[in-house]
């Protein structure tokens, strides 16, 4: 039986055994505590990992029979050491250790109150019987609630298989992607985390096949740096890690209907003090999306212009990810490890955008027709460094963590306009050209230490998030007189950039019966330098300390039912080109302007959490929660005094965003499986009448999500996702900010507009052979080519209706094989001596 699964089990029978109280069992000693731990070793004296632990009970029926009932089990860990904490008292006790390739291990125990009791070594001999290769097949739950965050395993996840993260974010719960492959969660912006950590990495940088599950905390607690996605809380993408003793791995490959095509090998190796991974996976990627938009300028409430554009764009490229880590056992306490992660890529660009205006005039209109082609390339160079050390220290849970984060990334570009216009007979050509790059450089350093108590556990850390930023936007156009590009100056194209984040924060987390709780503070301060290269300008700020409590209370209830309420405070501070007050042209149909009167949004979030576990799997999940954000962040498009449309920022007066959720898991038949998930939410961005808007109004909306999985005869399975998203106010938060939305169109503002409601389903079929370790899937994302992009824009001087649509009814065909030898001392079925098998 998988190692998952019978821990599992273990302790489900504990919980159901510990309710009932054997017969001779002494209830005046029922809340007296004991610890009980040892280490198993072979003859030779290595240790023994992932043997069974098993404390069992001698009781007597009602009839008077004696029976072995199981108390209390586990497995020992890597390094052979096993523990037993907050036992209660009970006599009579054997302690049953077993294993494959050893005899078992028996030895009486008498339990005292308040006793600590270390078993010292206890030594198993080897079995003379010969054994077999064991093959394991491991079953994970896909869903799990823990006390700040809710997990989703997407490893087995077909729709996805050959795709990237933003392929794998639209089949987990809670988060909707748009077709630019942003993520929001619950109408809000989440930070970006890689293994438990920020990244420069974007989603689409971030291949499918190389992740083992989604973590959402859409309230961090304190542990967290409170800054960053402006309310939208946390999305924690965890990459797979070797998780058995031996060696394992996989190749797999790929290609779609649009011409892409991936690859990807995966291998795995775990032994004595060593855990080593690797990973390597590479993309060829096409991808075609269609746009238009269309736009009526108003002067003094009459219709002035009516502008019309068209949009074709045709992206290729190719992407490198590989990725490795390293767990060092340097003691039974002592853990270091080392990973990283390494991306180059390259992507190439070919856009046609058409555009028709019509001048409006009191007698006559004037049609002007312009037609922009422009070809880009870019390169992209990703690296990311973590390491990590783990002590244990003496007392039972005590710890002391220290790690050192780098990632790092690197791109150039280069980009040719060519745009014709045209009225009348009259017609011009401007050419245009901009070349440059960047780098973005994030160090965090963090410190954290835990110590339990008799009921209680401290935890406190120390973080430094130092961060560097650099862009080069060099921009020409070409002059007939000289026959040649020359240089136009923008002083917002080329500037430095770094900020840093110091934090200090603690924690105190415990349960009382069935109640548990975690309460924490975290303080942090932050400043920031900028300086515009091109004409030697400097700028900072500091931002004073500031605190965000947290707080998470949780009730385990009959029936398996938890109840959980949070409550957390964050802040999203201005980065520097959102400040810088300088006008950048460089894109004339893209005019935009920083603001240096923006202050940091601090937002405030609360959220109440049931879940309830029913049998033959189904799991129900429902949340309602709230959100608050005061000087809200947002986009703002307003007419400057030669009548241009420039983009820019603001700080909104606030915005609210409140609602309810559900999330269940069905297991309906033995060959059906359903996740489903649903958010009602009510949004609403307020905006002062001094920068000429009134907001948003105030709108209910509908998110649904539903993941169907069949197992059919002869290893077929299919897999069938649809979500739909209702009408709804632009995403809060970040106001759109840096979303990566398309060239030469205007941006979109979460105070200005909404979002046109839209659905979208995909499909995969995949069959299995040699016993699942080929196999082949086939998919079709948006089959019905309905996951358009549209929104709605609106001031006092423009109506405005944006439309976009990507990859739709991609076919995509994926075959992987997987390898590997799973150690045989892991698991082992025995008899508890009564007759009826121990599940390991």
């Amino acid at each position: 039986m998988p190692r998952f699964l019978m821990v599992f089990v273990l302790m489900f029978q504990t919980v159901v055994f510990a309710q009932i109280p054997p017969s001779g069992a002494s209830r005046g000693a029922g809340n007296s505590q004991v610890h009980l731990f040892g280490k198993v070793l072979d003859a030779q004296g290595e240790t023994v990992p992932f043997a069974n632990v098993l404390l069992m009970q001698r009781a007597r029926d009602s009839s008077g029979t004696t029976k072995t009932l199981l108390y209390k089990g586990t497995l020992t860990e890597n390094n052979g050491e096993f523990s037993f904490e907050e036992l209660t008292w009970k006599p009579n006790l054997l302690l049953r250790i077993s294993a494959i390739g050893f005899t078992d291990f028996e030895q009486e125990l008498t339990i005292q109150p308040q006793a600590e009791i270390d078993l010292g070594k206890l030594t198993m001999p080897e079995s003379a019987q010969d054994l077999d290769e064991v093959t394991v097949t491991a079953m994970e739950y896909s869903m799990r609630l823990d006390i700040d965050k809710k997990v989703f395993n997407v490893g087995q996840n077909s729709v996805s298989e050959g795709g990237t993260a933003v392929d794998v974010m639209r089949n987990v719960p809670s988060v909707n992607v748009d077709i630019d492959g942003n993520v929001t969660m619950r109408n809000s912006s989440p930070q970006i985390f890689l293994d438990g950590r920020p990244t420069t990495l974007t989603l689409d940088q971030i291949p499918a096949d190389a992740i083992e599950s989604v973590e959402i905390m859409t309230n961090p607690s304190s542990k967290y740096d409170a800054s960053g996605g402006g309310g939208g809380g946390i999305l924690n993408v965890v990459l797979k890690k070797n998780k058995k003793t031996g060696y394992n791995g996989n190749v797999r490959a790929g290609v779609d209907s649009y011409g892409s095509a991936n690859f990807g090998s995966n291998f795995n190796v775990r032994q004595n003090k060593i855990n080593f991974n690797i990973g390597l996976n590479g993309r060829l990627d096409n991808r075609r999306t269609y746009g238009s938009v269309d736009r009526t300028n108003y002067e003094d409430g009459i219709a002035a212009a009516i502008l019309n554009q068209e949009n074709q764009d045709r992206n290729n490229g190719g992407m490198v990810f590989a990725r490795f880590g390293l767990d060092y056992l340097v003691t039974n306490k002592l853990t270091l490890s080392l990973s990283g992660v390494k991306m180059l890529g390259s992507r190439g660009s070919v856009s046609t955008q058409d555009y028709t205006t019509d001048s409006l005039f009191n007698t006559y209109t004037t049609t002007t027709y312009s037609s922009r082609n422009s070809e880009s390339d870019r390169s992209m160079n990703n690296t990311g460094l973590v390491f990590g050390l783990k002590q244990l220290l003496k007392r039972e849970g005590e710890e002391w963590t220290l790690d050192a984060n780098y990632f790092s990334g690197t791109n150039d570009f280069l980009s040719n306009y060519s745009t014709t216009n045209a009225q009348g007979s009259s017609t011009d050509l401007i050419r245009q050209k901009i070349e440059g790059g960047g780098t973005n450089r994030n160090l965090i350093l963090q410190t954290d230490y835990v110590i339990p108590f008799k009921t209680v556990k401290l935890e406190a850390g120390l973080r430094a998030a130092l961060r560097s930023r650099s862009t080069i936007n060099n921009n020409f156009y070409y002059r007939d007189s000289v026959q040649d590009y020359v240089q136009v100056y923008a002083p917002t194209s080329n500037f430095d950039y770094s900020d840093q984040v110091y934090a200090a924060y603690t924690s105190v987390s415990g349960k009382v019966g069935k109640f548990g709780y975690k309460a924490g503070l975290r303080a942090e301060s932050s400043r920031y330098q900028g300086k515009l290269t091109l004409v030697d300008e400097q700028f900072s700020n500091a931002f004073p300390l500031s605190l965000f409590p947290t707080l998470f209370l949780s009730r385990e209830l009959k029936g398996n039912q938890d109840i959980q309420l949070s409550y957390t405070r964050r802040v999203n501070r201005p980065d520097f080109r959102e400040l810088i007050p300088f006008t950048d042209s460089t894109d004339k149909f893209n005019i935009s302007r920083g603001n240096a009167s923006l202050v940091p949004e601090f937002t405030q979030a609360l959220e109440l959490s049931y879940m309830k576990q029913f049998k033959k799997g189904h799991t129900l999940m429902f949340s309602t929660y709230y959100r608050y954000s005061n000087n809200l962040i947002t986009r703002y498009i307003y007419e400057d005094e030669n009548g241009q449309l420039i983009n820019s920022y603001i700080n909104a007066n606030s915005s609210y965003n409140g609602g309810f959720e559900i999330t269940a898991q069905n297991s309906l038949f033995k060959w059906w499986e359903l996740t489903s998930n649903v958010n009602i939410y009510n949004s609403r961005v307020n905006v002062s009448d001094e920068v000429n808007a009134a907001g948003t109004q105030a709108l209910w909306s509908g998110f649904a999500k539903i993941n169907s999985n069949f197992r059919f005869k002869n290893d077929f399975s299919l897999q069938l996702s649809g979500m739909y998203q209702s009408r709804t106010n632009s995403a809060s938060g970040s106001g759109g900010r840096d979303s990566g939305g398309p060239p030469n169109m205007q941006a979109q503002s979460s105070s200005q507009g909404y979002i046109d409601d839209y659905f979208s389903i995909d499909i995969a079929l995949k069959k299995s052979f040699l016993k699942n370790k080929l196999a082949v899937t086939l998919s079709m994302s948006d089959i019905f080519r309905t996951r358009y992009n549209t929104i709605y824009s609106h001031s006092d001087y423009f109506d405005q209706v944006y439309r976009r649509i990507s990859n739709p009814q991609q076919l995509r065909l994926n075959v992987s094989y997987n390898f590997g030898k799973v150690d045989a001392v892991l698991f082992r079925r025995k008899s508890d001596g009564t007759g009826e098998s121990i599940p390991e």
